[in-house]
């Protein structure tokens, strides 16, 4: 059954963002210069894990998620903790970090109990768009001694100013070019809090929008990255989720 050139462009964009996947400011007390950084399996505790945010799935398999900092970074030094922090991975040099992805689960639609065939090719595009319509998030979490998460957050911060106008990323061996970001007003959670929109070149001339917001808690880091692959295609507003930003907070208290 053939479709639209609209949907195929559609499919390629969905397919282009995928490869992201796998890929503002207030102020607060200070993490102190003699904070203790939480251990490996202290924060491994502490992160979202699953039952801990209704509507979301918790994968902390790490499957689809960068190994290590070998595997997402930038050419341009001062930019890297922001392409960290879009991988899970911790933006400074951390005494331990872990991630996980949390994906929105919806309920079925009424178009998705019909056979393709059975579609019209409206409901199709709907279809296939509602069906990508779901929030991704890759969660870290990073823990400091001392002043190292002050310093971290500090160097998200200035690094949100200095790269506004876009850097070269590598995600996973894959290439990738963030043209633009925009500074946004961040949740105020924990004792610092930044966030920002990230606009990455995908293929045929279109862009990718996806959200990012880094917190400090005392001595510890969260980041979050998230993409709605079926809003992106449609250019339709999204955020990061304020459910799992709470969710995580409320395990950092």
């Amino acid at each position: 059954m053939k479709r639209s050139s609209g949907v195929r462009v559609a499919a390629t964009v969905a397919v282009s963002a995928l490869s992201l996947a796998l890929v503002t400011g207030c102020g607060g007390d200070s993490g102190g210069s003699d904070a203790k950084a939480l251990s490996s399996a202290e924060l491994k505790k502490s992160i979202i894990a699953r039952g801990d945010v209704d509507g979301y799935k918790v994968d902390a398999s790490g499957k689809q998620l960068p190994k290590s900092k070998e595997q997402v970074t930038s050419s341009e030094e001062q930019c890297r903790p922001l392409a960290y922090a879009m991988g899970g991975q911790a933006p400074g040099d951390s005494a331990s970090n872990t991630a996980v992805m949390a994906t929105e689960q919806k309920k079925p639609t009424d178009t998705a109990s019909k056979s393709l065939e059975d579609l019209s090719e409206g409901e199709f595009e709907d279809s296939f768009s509602e069906a990508l319509s779901l929030d991704m998030t890759v969660v870290g979490l990073s823990s400091y001694d001392g002043d190292g998460a002050e310093q971290t957050f500090k160097s998200v911060s200035d690094a949100v100013k200095s790269c506004a106008g876009g850097f070269p990323l590598t995600m996973q061996g894959t290439d990738q070019k963030v043209t633009k970001l925009t500074t946004e007003k961040a949740s105020g959670a924990g004792d610092e809090s930044v966030a920002f929109t990230a606009v990455s070149d995908l293929e045929d001339g279109d862009v990718g929008t996806t959200h990012v917001e880094v917190v400090r808690h005392g001595s510890t880091i969260a980041t979050y990255y998230t993409m709605n692959l079926g809003l992106m295609m449609t250019d339709k507003p999204y955020d990061v989720p304020a459910a799992l930003i709470d969710a995580q907070a409320a395990k950092l208290k």
